[in-house]
Parts: structure tokens; C-alpha cells; sequence
């Protein structure tokens, strides 16, 4: 299974979790749709410089 670094204890946990299992730390959960949100306005940011 893929792990991942908790960035409070630097233990490697499941990149699944939600919380590390040793220190309690909560990862922040980002959504898709932000990072779609985000493409599509870099994109119109680019178009808008080129044209």
C-alpha cells in the first residue's frame, strides 16, 4: 500500500488516512472540484495574456 509522511511526527502512514494513527494529526482534505476550478482559471489567465 502507498505511504505517506505525516508532516507532525514524520512517521509513514497509509495515504489513505485521514488521521495519523501516532500523533493524531488530521490531514486537510482537498476537493477535485478545486483543483478543476483551478486549472480552468489558469487556463483563461493564459488565453487572456495570448489573445
Amino acid at each position: 500500500m502507498k505511504k505517506i509522511e505525516c508532516p507532525s511526527c514524520a512517521m509513514e502512514i497509509d495515504a489513505g488516512s485521514e488521521e495519523c494513527p501516532i500523533c493524531g494529526y488530521e490531514f486537510p482534505r482537498q476537493s477535485k472540484s478545486y483543483i478543476w476550478v483551478a486549472v480552468v482559471l489558469i487556463l483563461l489567465f493564459v488565453l487572456f495574456f495570448i489573445l
